[in-house]
């Protein structure tokens, strides 16, 4: 009896697996389609656009766990990288920042699954990505893109966001305040705020379809 318990535990145990690795392939499937529908953002530099790539990985990390969510950014940014010509520079940040995101966030949800915690958990998921964005441009993906991009001026990649400055005053929506001097600047002012807003809006999306997604995943 308690032979035929334990094997019953096992066979689940391999559904409930298999099934998991099925949703992750395809949830990073649908996460490496959404990397190609970019849109260009009017307040940030023209290498700097949005999209929605994270959203199925952070539904992944909703309802199967953290680490499935992780898995599911690094498999979407491996299947990129065969594709793309950002010599891993974009992939690699990428993988770092909706890494964060969907690891704060999965963590936080797995604690209280209710829907008012999956909201916490991806705003605190956002506001992590947020912060280590700032170092992780800083120190690693801004120094390697600058080097590739722009002959290794900070001054040139500089002067675009000092353009988006001017052209703000230029449609009188604001005066031209100040002057973008350091690339530590630059990532606070705009790379920050953009990079939390982008993960609130998956946060968003995902309270919207989880719900009925989940269902699906789950099984």
């Amino acid at each position: 009896m308690e032979r035929t318990m334990e094997q019953k535990t096992q066979q689940k145990g391999k559904i409930i697996s298999t099934r998991k690795l099925a949703v992750t392939g395809m949830l990073s499937a649908v996460a490496f389609i959404l990397m190609y529908l970019e849109i260009p953002v009017p307040i940030m530099p023209s290498f700097v656009k949005f999209d929605f790539s994270d959203l199925p990985a952070l539904i992944g990390a909703f309802a199967l766990g953290p680490v499935w969510g992780v898995i599911i950014e690094l498999v979407k940014n491996l299947l990129h990288l065969a594709v793309s010509q950002s010599m891993f520079i974009g992939e690699l940040s990428n993988f770092i920042l909706g890494g964060a995101f969907v690891l704060v966030s999965g963590l936080i949800y797995q604690r209280k699954k209710t829907k008012k915690n999956a909201f916490v958990a991806g705003l605190i998921g956002a506001l992590a990505m947020g912060v280590i964005s700032i170092f992780s441009n800083y120190f690693l993906v801004y120094p390697v893109y600058i080097k590739a991009y722009f002959d290794g001026s900070l001054e040139t990649c500089l002067a675009m966001y000092n353009a988006i400055c001017w052209e703000v005053a230029d449609t009188g929506v604001g005066p031209h305040l100040f002057e973008i001097k350091s690339l530590m600047q630059a990532l606070l002012i705009f790379n920050l705020p953009f990079t939390f807003i982008k993960g609130m809006i998956s946060v968003g999306i995902s309270m919207l379809v989880y719900k009925p997604l989940s269902k699906f995943i789950k099984g």
